[in-house]
């Protein structure tokens, strides 16, 4: 006799009210990176319509922001780098901050979202990669 693996069962769909706190939390937990947004996409994107689609786009800003961070911190350093050893130490202070101010882009926008979709709304970042489908 062979065992089984139990049944699943398929959660229980989202309230209107569930599923926009979870839509607008998608939005809300870009402040702090990655995975707020990708938490709330993989869990559950399946029982609310508003939240699938409020965490998909949240979870691409957060891909493209990711990526952006990424490559301004190598740029930065590197141009940085040049800039002290060419002693223009102001132009290598103020490419150090990129990626901070990067960081202030993404939680204004984070914020917008999230406010938007608590207030009934639908938000759309101005510009992501539209990696998730």
């Amino acid at each position: 006799m062979t065992d089984a693996p139990p049944p699943t069962v398929a959660a229980a769909p989202l309230t209107a009210a569930e599923d926009k706190l979870w839509a607008s939390l998608a939005h809300f937990g870009g402040i702090v990176g990655i995975l707020p947004s990708l938490i709330v996409f993989l869990v559950f994107r399946e029982r609310g319509e508003r939240t699938k689609q409020e965490s998909r786009e949240a979870l691409n800003w957060q891909i493209t922001f990711t990526i952006g961070w990424i490559a301004l911190s190598i740029i930065g350093a590197i141009i940085s780098f040049v800039a002290y050893s060419a002693r223009v130490y102001v132009v290598g202070d103020l490419v150090g901050y990129l990626p901070l101010i990067w960081w202030i882009v993404n939680a204004v926008l984070s914020v917008l979202g999230g406010v938007k979709v608590q207030g009934g709304g639908s938000y759309r970042y101005p510009f992501a990669l539209r990696l998730v489908k």
